[in-house]
């Protein structure tokens, strides 16, 4: 096989699983025109359309779909044996991409990585944050973190933090005029900052337990935000009720900056948990990431 013809099926992979010239340009560290000479050149020496290309999107034809399908388990044989040598280095190299929260990124991976980069040099490590998830198989992740109750069941999930619990908090001044809730059913006559994260589609409704009943709250607010550090702020400046994790607000609860509302609705859950597909072969890299994030009692 001529080398131009395997660089332009790769091309051709990166593209289709993308499903976009611009992120699979990204993802092969070449420009968007480049990308598109070499799908052209490849459809030109096979005399078949491979891809449909529109002003929003790019999909496989008929044949581009069945060129996937046969071809990516070949590749990706290629890769798995490429990080199989690499594994033979003393020394762990390589990037690995995680995708993940503001959240976790902040208390739980940052914290991590500072102790792990200065020790591997050899170690990149891109963390990409994003309120929603993200199918960490189609978009090239090494690995996901979210909490335990919304990882995929056919991942491998490992926990890397404690079990967490939400507040629902407010400043001091906000609540000067107006009676504190007694109950999540009360949140109905308060100002509340509301999350809007892609995933949901829709506004977070707040989610309460005690004693086995549970309760998911559509609350009503002026603000509308989609990261926790705008809800934060938003309570902190008097705005309304938010409801964040408590160990993010706790320093302000602490302070007395905050004020901790239906404490005994909110009990702890399954913390976050770093999930990534059981089939991944794991770089030396990736293992101790792994080893070093795993939380431990």
């Amino acid at each position: 096989m001529a080398r131009e013809t395997m660089a332009d099926l790769q091309a051709f992979l990166a593209v289709a699983r993308a499903r976009s010239f611009t992120r699979a340009a990204a993802q092969l560290g070449v420009s968007t025109s480049a990308l598109s000479h070499a799908i052209r050149g490849l459809e030109t020496r096979l005399d078949l359309r491979l891809l449909t290309r529109t002003t929003r999107s790019v999909a496989p034809t008929e044949a581009g779909e069945r060129l996937l399908v046969s071809l990516a388990p070949h590749f990706e044989g290629i890769e798995a044996e490429l990080a199989a040598i690499t594994a033979l280095r003393d020394k762990p190299a390589g990037t690995i991409r995680v995708t993940t929260g503001i959240h976790a990124a902040e208390t739980i991976l940052w914290p991590a990585l500072a102790r792990l980069l200065p020790d591997y040099p050899d170690i990149q490590v891109e963390l990409n944050v994003h309120a929603g998830f993200v199918d960490i198989v189609a978009e090239r992740f090494d690995a996901g973190v979210r909490l335990g109750e919304t990882v995929e069941q056919d991942m491998i999930a490992i926990p890397i933090g404690p079990d967490v619990s939400m507040a629902a908090v407010a400043s001091p001044a906000y609540f000067a005029a107006r009676d504190m809730p007694a109950t999540p059913h009360d949140l109905a006559q308060h100002n509340c900052v509301n999350l809007r994260f892609p995933t949901y589609g829709g506004l977070y409704a707040w989610e309460f337990e005690r004693e086995g009943r549970e309760l998911n709250v559509r609350v009503q607010g002026q603000m509308i935000v989609n990261e926790i550090s705008l809800a934060l702020r938003a309570a902190l400046n008097g705005t309304g009720i938010a409801y964040l994790p408590g160990d993010y607000v706790q320093p302000h609860i602490n302070s007395g900056a905050l004020v901790h509302i239906l404490q005994d609705w909110c009990p702890p859950f399954a913390g976050y948990h770093l999930y990534y597909p059981s089939r991944r072969h794991q770089s030396p890299a990736f293992a101790l990431l792994l080893n070093l994030l795993r939380y431990r009692a």
